[in-house]
């Protein structure tokens, strides 16, 4: 059947904002004067931080996996879930939104081309594809086929009626599998297949950023740690910083630490250090009635 005429409007409408969402998002990828994209883990962490101040937002499949009650890892949550929270997330604000795709959930070329497709349909303006196995015992995959796999993304995402910015991911610190030179060698191998930013996850110190960053001609992403601060990444050339989990970390982190104090002192003194409930309150009210 047809589509009607103002369903054929409202169509072009939204690819058009997805578009302008879109090469919005690749400008903010600046070496030296790095994105910094925040990760929520669901449309209410989502809403308060786009009226923040930050330009983008990125989820989290770990921040999503544990507000689940699953463990974070390969193949832990399906696509259909991981998909459903970003199609939250990106109706719950008007920024762009990358997604966290992981290892896009198939084992096969056209399965990583169809999960670029429905990530790009769910409102997402970028996402990421990881060279993970799922085999704690061997978990990089071999790099022809990493390489073969992010070349999938690529001509998918090229085929798609709207840009999206795909990420390639070499994670082998992230496994303890400290070797700079191969993931170096993979993040260009990558550039080369066309990936539009590159991001190696858990880089050691800022000697590792630099000598990333200076040996590929992508813009660079960095998961945001203790160790780094944004001015010296910024000087190390990065073009983005994400969070990963970390603010859904916190949260838990500050649920547990304020359970502890009911079970094991009897008092309450975390509740001064919570967002008052009018407050929270009327920040979702500016949600409901945008």
């Amino acid at each position: 059947m047809p589509r009607s005429p103002s369903n054929s409007k409202a169509a072009r409408r939204g690819a058009a904002d997805r578009q302008a969402k879109a090469e919005a998002f690749r400008r903010l990828h600046r070496p030296g004067s790095p994105l910094l994209m925040p990760n929520p883990w669901d449309a209410g962490s989502a809403w308060l931080l786009s009226g923040l101040g930050f330009a983008a937002l990125g989820t989290t499949s770990a921040g999503l996996a544990h507000s689940l009650a699953a463990p974070d890892g390969v193949d832990r949550l399906t696509r259909e879930v991981v998909l459903a929270n970003a199609r939250a997330i990106v109706e719950a604000t008007d920024l762009p939104v990358s997604g966290d795709l992981e290892n896009c959930y198939a084992g096969t070329p056209e399965g990583i081309a169809e999960t670029i497709r429905a990530a790009a349909a769910v409102g997402l303006v970028g996402g990421s594809i990881e060279d993970t196995t799922g085999d704690p015992a061997d978990p990089i995959l071999p790099i022809d086929t990493a390489v073969e796999r992010v070349t999938a993304a690529v001509q998918a995402a090229a085929g798609l009626e709207v840009d999206f910015v795909l990420t390639a991911r070499a994670d082998n610190f992230l496994y303890g599998q400290a070797d700079l030179a191969d993931t170096i060698d993979r993040l260009q191998r990558y550039a080369e297949a066309g990936a539009a930013v590159l991001y190696a996850p858990a880089l050691p110190d800022l000697a590792a950023v630099r000598e990333v960053c200076r040996s590929v001609d992508r813009p660079v992403n960095v998961l945001a740690g203790s160790k780094f601060a944004v001015a010296e990444l910024a000087e190390a050339g990065v073009a983005r910083i994400s969070l990963g989990s970390a603010l859904s970390r916190l949260a838990l982190g500050a649920v547990h630490r304020a359970a502890q104090e009911i079970l094991e002192h009897g008092t309450f003194g975390f509740s001064e250090s919570a967002i008052p409930y009018g407050k929270a309150n009327a920040l979702m009210a500016q949600r409901a009635q945008s």
